[in-house]
C-alpha cells in the first residue's frame, strides 16, 4: 500500500518539474467522493481560506476530477485546478523534444480537453432556448471548438503514422545488423538515465526529478568479449499514468516491445519501492508485456550506494531467492557498483539465443570478411597461413548461411 505521505512527496515533485512554486501542500482525507467537488463542503471552504491566506494562483489535485469538479472546484475557489492527468500532461508538453513526442503530447492533451469543454466556455451564454433543446450561443461554440479540435486530432494521428512508418524503417535497419535491443523501464526518477549513461557512456539528462528524461534515446552498448547492442532509455512510468498517456506514447514504447531484454529499474533505496515495482508491472501489461512472462526481463536494484554494508548483504540475500526467471542485480548507477556483473548477464542472456560457430576463412576474402562484421558477432580471430581462423556468434536465421558459405561448425562447448 502507498503512504500518503510518499504521494503528497511525489505529487509535489510532479508539481516542481514544472517550476511551480509551492505554497501549502497537505493531505485531505475522503471519506466519500462527492461527484459534484470531489471533496467535501468542509474541505473545499477549509482550502478557500489558505488559497485567499497565500493568495494562491493555481490549485493542484492529486487525483482524477471529472470535468464537472473540476469547473466547481474553480468557482469555489476562484483559481485555476489541475488534477494529476493535466499535471502529467503539463510536465510532457515541457520535456517532449521529438518531432514524435511533441506529436503525441498535443495528441493527448487534445483528447484530455475535449471533454472538458463544459468549462472551458463558461464566459459564453449557456442559456437554454424555451423547449428546453436548443443551445444558446456558448453551446453553439462548444461544438465547433469540438469539431474544431476533432479536426487537429485526425491531422495529429496522420503525423503520428507516418513518424511511426520512419520509425518503424529504421528499427528494420537496425534488425538487419547484429545489434539486440536492451530497454530500460522504471519508475520515474529511479535513476534510468543515470545508469544509461554509465553503461554507454553517454551524456542523456539525468536529474533528481520525475521525467527528466522523455524522448527515447538510442545508444550503441559495448559488452563485456567485445559485442555490442543497442541500449534504450524511455520515458519512467509513474503511478496512476493516464490512460490516455500509455495509449498516445504506445509509439514511443515500441522499443520496449520490440527489446530482446528489458531491464526494469527500481529505485530500491526509495520507501515506496514495492507499489513502484507494481506500478511498473501494471503499466508494462497495459503494453501487452507480461512481467512474469519468458521475455527476458532482469531487475536492476539501483542507488544500494545509500545502504550500508549490512543492509546491502541483507539485500544480496533477498536478490539471491528471486525466482530464476526474473533474476536482479544490485547496482549503484552514481558509482558504478554492480555495473560489470549487469552487464555479464545481459551479455549471457543475449547469447543464449544466438549460436556460436568456428570457421576458416582465405584472408584474401575481403567480401566474406566483411560481411561476417556486418551479420555476425566476431568473438576471435587470427591470421594463420594466410587464413582467418575467426568464431562466431550469429542468430538461428543467419546460421545456415554461415554454415554453407564458410563450412563453419559449432563452436565446442
Amino acid at each position: 500500500m502507498r503512504g500518503s505521505e510518499a504521494r503528497l512527496e511525489e505529487a509535489v515533485g510532479l508539481a516542481r518539474a514544472i517550476d511551480l512554486v509551492i505554497a501549502e501542500a497537505l493531505i485531505a482525507a475522503v471519506s466519500e467522493i462527492r461527484p459534484a467537488t470531489y471533496l467535501g463542503k468542509g474541505k473545499v471552504e477549509e482550502i478557500t481560506g489558505l488559497i485567499t491566506g497565500h493568495d494562491i494562483e493555481l490549485v493542484v489535485m492529486d487525483c482524477a476530477l471529472s470535468p464537472i469538479q473540476q469547473r466547481n472546484l474553480e468557482k469555489a475557489w476562484n483559481t485555476k485546478v489541475l488534477d494529476r492527468t493535466g499535471l502529467i500532461l503539463e510536465i510532457f508538453g515541457r520535456r517532449a523534444k521529438t518531432r514524435e513526442g511533441t506529436l503525441q503530447v498535443e495528441l493527448a492533451h487534445l483528447n484530455y480537453q475535449r471533454s472538458r469543454l463544459v468549462r472551458s466556455w463558461t464566459h459564453l451564454e449557456r442559456q437554454r432556448g424555451g423547449f428546453g433543446f436548443m443551445g444558446g450561443p456558448g453551446e453553439t461554440q462548444i461544438e465547433a471548438d469540438r469539431r474544431l479540435i476533432g479536426e487537429r486530432i485526425t491531422r495529429l494521428e496522420n503525423e503520428i503514422k507516418k513518424v511511426q512508418a520512419t520509425r518503424r524503417l529504421h528499427r528494420a535497419g537496425r534488425q538487419r545488423v547484429p545489434y539486440r535491443v536492451v530497454a530500460l523501464v522504471g519508475y520515474t526518477n529511479a535513476g534510468k538515465s543515470t545508469l544509461f549513461n554509465r553503461l554507454t557512456r553517454a551524456d542523456v539528462q539525468a536529474a533528481d526529478m520525475l521525467f527528466a528524461t522523455l524522448d527515447p534515446t538510442l545508444r550503441a552498448l559495448s559488452l563485456p568479449h567485445g559485442g555490442k547492442a543497442m541500449l534504450s532509455d524511455t520515458v519512467g512510468f509513474i503511478s496512476n499514468l493516464p490512460t490516455q498517456l500509455v495509449a498516445a506514447f504506445r509509439a514511443t514504447l515500441e522499443e520496449v516491445l520490440e527489446a530482446d531484454i528489458i531491464l526494469h529499474v527500481r529505485d530500491i533505496a526509495h520507501e515506496d519501492a514495492e507499489a513502484q515495482e507494481r506500478d511498473v508491472d501494471t503499466v508494462l501489461r497495459q503494453l501487452g508485456i507480461d512481467p512474469n512472462g519468458s521475455q527476458g526481463i532482469l531487475e536492476v536494484w539501483n542507488k544500494i550506494d545509500r545502504f550500508d554494508p549490512d543492509e546491502r548483504e541483507n539485500l544480496r540475500n533477498i536478490a539471491m531467492r528471486r525466482p530464476p526467471e526474473r533474476p536482479c542485480f544490485l547496482v549503484s548507477a552514481e558509482t558504478g557498483e554492480g555495473v560489470d556483473a549487469l552487464l555479464a548477464a545481459i551479455e549471457d542472456r543475449l547469447a543464449a539465443t544466438r549460436m556460436t560457430l568456428d570457421l576458416s576463412i582465405d584472408a584474401s576474402d575481403g567480401a566474406g570478411i566483411s560481411w561476417l562484421h556486418r551479420n555476425a558477432e566476431v568473438l576471435n580471430k587470427e591470421l594463420n597461413d594466410g587464413r582467418f581462423d575467426m568464431t562466431v556468434r550469429v542468430d538461428e536465421t543467419k546460421r545456415d548461411i554461415v554454415v554453407n558459405r564458410f563450412d563453419a561448425v559449432p563452436h565446442p562447448v
